[in-house]
């Protein structure tokens, strides 16, 4: 059985999608290998039009926490497909399923594989989408005495900040997600319009919480070749940083925090639980058994 989730190119890194290997690799020891035959489609928006494409080898889809989200058309299930829980009401109900096998993420697993035990450094750190992440978010989190969170990091770099954050600003929803499950306040960001509000609305309606996010210009990044503009550019760059540093401020300073109710994440992570206890009885069964010799 053969992991499914989004790899970036050229060997780049984002926390949502990096948590795949390093937490199932925790859940389920043993069970996933490189047998393309069966797919397990993991954390992240991954239910889409494209899906199976991705996994065109397998002849069966076990589906764990994961979300509807980009590509276009109709998806199509069919008999090749196990849908165990999804991220939110608003999957099961565009794939046509039963409501309550719209639990939550499957990363609010990570409450049981890793404990918020850190000491608070930052008061406020901003964790930037990854395509928006760099020098220029490093800055302006500087400038301001913010923590900064890069979502490129390593998942245990990642993990280790967040837990010293008592209120985390983020645009990358799995930084929300995540905090959440660690019991760390939350305010959504979004600088960038490709953010798409469907995947937040989803997972929200899991937690209870509305999602209201916050918006503020997005920061280009700094010019880093050097030539007879660079001066200008400084400026220029310092300007905007200003400016986005200013708004970010305020929505730190003005905008409510939210966290789920600890009585409703450690329900849904025992839900979550007690399917994952379900797909490992069906793999013991030999429900996933691979037709290769």
């Amino acid at each position: 059985m053969k992991l499914c989730y989004h790899k970036l190119i050229d060997g780049l890194r984002n926390f949502g999608d990096d948590l795949n290997p390093w937490i199932w690799d925790k859940l389920i020891p043993g069970v996933l290998d490189h047998d393309e035959s069966v797919a397990f489609v993991g954390i992240g928006s991954l239910i889409n039009d494209g899906l199976s494409w991705r996994t065109r080898h397998a002849s069966k889809r076990v589906i764990f926490g994961t979300g509807v989200g980009y590509g276009k058309g109709e998806i199509k299930l069919d008999e090749s497909y196990k849908i165990y829980c999804l991220r939110g009401s608003l999957s099961a109900k565009a794939l046509g399923v039963t409501e309550d096998l719209g639990i939550t993420d499957g990363a609010v697993l990570i409450r049981r594989v890793y404990k918020n035990t850190a000491k608070k450094i930052h008061r406020f750190s901003y964790m930037p989408h990854y395509e928006l992440a760099g020098k220029g978010w490093e800055l302006a989190c500087k400038e301001l005495g913010f923590g900064y969170i890069d979502p490129r990091w390593t998942v245990e770099k990642v993990l280790s900040s967040i837990s010293q954050t008592e209120v985390l600003l983020t645009e990358a929803m799995h930084g929300a997600i995540v905090a959440d499950a660690l019991r760390v306040r939350w305010v959504p960001i979004v600088t960038n319009s490709t953010i798409l509000a469907f995947k937040w609305q989803d997972w929200c309606s899991s937690i209870g919480v509305e999602y209201k996010p916050n918006y503020i210009e997005r920061l280009h990044h700094p010019r880093e070749k050097q030539d007879i503009l660079t001066p200008v550019r400084s400026v220029r760059d310092k300007i905007r940083r200003n400016k986005v540093s200013k708004a970010l401020k305020q929505v730190a300073m003005n905008q409510p925090t939210f966290l789920s109710k600890d009585s409703c994440i450690e329900t849904l992570t025992v839900q979550l639980e007690e399917r994952l206890h379900l797909f490992q009885q069906d793999v013991k069964n030999g429900l996933f058994e691979s037709s290769i010799c």
